[in-house]
């Protein structure tokens, strides 16, 4: 198949980093359908939106189902949909909450994963790009939830490629560090906050938006994600931008240096 013919699945296409990587998918030649939970259309798309809550195993399957009967194949399943939290202590965060953010963050990938998967299988090919974070091999004091989530795409992923690379699928994930998306303006506030950490998460707070000022755009991500669609060997493992730098120092930073760093950075006590 000529790359004009190849299909592309991207949830959580919407905004941010999976527009982006839509529109950059479709530059590419690929055939793209987006995802959001209402469908419609996203503003200056040059793609079609499919309906899709990823929280929904009867959603999945139908806009799956929907897709196939449209194309009869896909080819590249880029799964972004997602959530980030405030900055909380990992107290401040009831059992529901975190149920919630793993529902989309985690479990989201693999019902898309489940669905996608067989499709991938009978055709004898297909690539499956899962968006991380940085804070799936990076602490992030007062990130505890999303941080779990992320960590918990990391290890998913290398499992499902090694399960897939003899079937011609391949898995990898996409692990950017701070990205300025109106990602950051809807994140889940905790829901039983405590006096005892207010002060500290608001300062967590304004370091992280002083970051995001000066922060790479969406666009540095869709770029990696194309570059991981079209390699012929592909890494598990890809980090865009200042996620690159940090990758390196998590590898060969001795673990009291890093640690120094985290607080450093985030201006905690040491």
């Amino acid at each position: 198949m000529n790359m004009k013919q190849k299909i592309a699945l991207v949830t959580g296409a919407s905004s941010g980093i999976g527009l982006a990587t839509a529109q950059r998918l479709a530059q590419a030649g690929y055939k793209v359908y987006g995802t959001s939970r209402r469908g419609g259309t996203a503003k200056g798309a040059s793609f079609e939106m499919l309906a899709l809550d990823v929280t929904s195993d009867a959603s999945v399957d139908a806009a799956v189902e929907q897709l196939m009967a449209r194309e009869g194949r896909i080819d590249l399943l880029v799964n972004n949909a997602g959530f980030g939290v405030a900055p909380a202590a990992a107290e401040e965060s009831s059992l529901d909450q975190a149920r919630a953010i793993f529902d989309t963050n985690f479990f989201g990938i693999i019902r898309m994963t489940r669905a996608v998967v067989p499709h991938m299988r009978l055709q004898g090919s297909g690539r499956i790009i899962n968006i991380g974070s940085v804070l799936g091999f990076l602490p992030m004091p007062y990130m505890a939830l999303y941080s779990a989530t992320k960590h918990a795409v990391a290890g998913y992923t290398e499992a499902l490629d090694h399960e897939l690379r003899t079937l011609g699928i391949r898995a990898v994930v996409v692990e950017p560090a701070y990205i300025n998306t109106p990602f950051e303006a809807n994140l889940m506030a905790p829901d039983a906050p405590l006096d005892v950490y207010r002060d500290i998460c608001i300062g967590v707070e304004k370091r992280v938006k002083e970051v995001l000022v000066n922060a790479d755009g969406p666009e540095v991500v869709a770029e990696m994600v194309l570059k991981a669609a079209q390699a012929g060997r592909p890494k598990m493992h890809y980090t865009p931008g200042l996620a690159k730098r940090m990758q390196l120092l998590r590898r060969f930073a001795p673990a009291s240096v890093l640690d120094a760093g985290v607080r450093k950075d985030l201006r905690l006590p040491a």
